[in-house]
């Protein structure tokens, strides 16, 4: 009998038909995030799941697909959403999409880090409102960025790609982490290790890449943000609850720092109300993998992941205990 694969989201026709050859390909139908008593009817006989970032991935989600489930791969980087302990106790192998991914979320974190710094946000609002405006020496003014210090937390793969692109812009690189990169890595970008405290009161910019954890949650609190400079700006492109939102949304309105970039939120898809009626804060909508290429690849990742684990072969990224 054939595999029953459930893909609890439509993803790119690529994966979609490696799947198909591999077993009977179930997809909710109209295209939806589904509620848990949903998620958990539609795993029911699965032999492998082909997951998104918003699912809860439990014990309770094991337990309601059955003990034939061998593999959940999620189509995502961080898997914050997935009790990986609970899963590998049942025998089920999780996978996740690291490596393709990278280069896109590094462009997006950039273009937020320029639109919050040279205003164009603002800029576009007045045009689209068709606000009267002339040209001005002092109109608009933003911060330019050479010789400023990029604070990275986390230099994993995509901090790492960020601060290249930092470099282009003639920026200074520290960060900080769980454990320091490679002695090549640091000396390519320059680098400089410091402890968090350091990097928050040092940083011009400050860019978020660690993953969701116990202890990364709000891990940018109103203690933080307070150490930050009053002319500095946080950019998040990892997790929304790594950044505690209401006390940026405070921080911002009262000048504790310059602006924010954000493309992940704490409460997706809602978003703390202060900021919407911000002007230094430039806003997206969990757009950092989002381009054709890189979703494609996320999703062709993944389904190479499932298929793998099906044929009892090693998959390409698995999420190690």
């Amino acid at each position: 009998m054939r595999p029953r694969i459930v893909a609890t989201r439509r993803i790119a026709e690529d994966a979609m038909a490696l799947l198909r050859e591999s077993g009977d390909v179930w997809v909710p139908e109209p295209d939806r995030p589904l509620p848990t008593e949903e998620l958990h009817t539609a795993v029911k006989g699965a032999d492998a799941v082909v997951s998104t970032l918003h699912d809860r991935v439990d014990g309770a989600f094991a337990d309601a697909a059955g003990p034939q489930l061998k593999v959940v791969s999620t189509v995502a980087v961080g898997y914050d959403n997935i009790d990986v302990a609970a899963l590998h106790a049942r025998d089920v192998v999780v996978t996740n999409t690291p490596g393709v991914l990278t280069d896109a979320t590094a462009d997006l974190t950039f273009g937020l880090l320029l639109s919050v710094t040279r205003r164009l946000g603002e800029g576009e609002r007045l045009l689209r409102a068709r606000e009267p405006w002339r040209f001005d020496l002092g109109f608009l003014l933003g911060t330019g960025l050479q010789g400023k210090t990029l604070g990275i937390v986390g230099l994993g793969q995509i901090g790492t790609a960020v601060a290249r692109r930092a470099r282009a812009f003639g920026m200074r690189i520290v960060y900080t982490g769980r454990r320091r990169a490679e002695t090549s890595v640091e000396r390519e970008l320059d680098a400089r290790y410091v402890p968090l405290d350091e990097l928050l009161c040092s940083s011009d910019v400050v860019s978020l890449h660690c993953p969701l954890t116990p202890q990364t949650r709000h891990l940018i609190d109103a203690g933080a943000l307070a150490a930050m400079k009053p002319t500095a700006f946080l950019i998040n492109t990892t997790r929304g609850p790594v950044v505690d939102e209401a006390a940026l949304a405070g921080a911002l309105g009262s000048g504790v720092i310059a602006g924010a970039g954000l493309d992940v939120f704490e409460r997706e898809p809602d978003v703390h109300p202060a900021l919407l009626e911000l002007d230094n804060v430039a806003l997206a909508p969990h757009l950092g993998s989002a381009t054709t290429e890189t979703r494609t690849a996320m999703a062709v990742l993944a389904a190479r992941n499932a298929v793998a684990v099906l044929r009892g072969e090693e998959p390409p990224t698995p999420v190690r205990s």
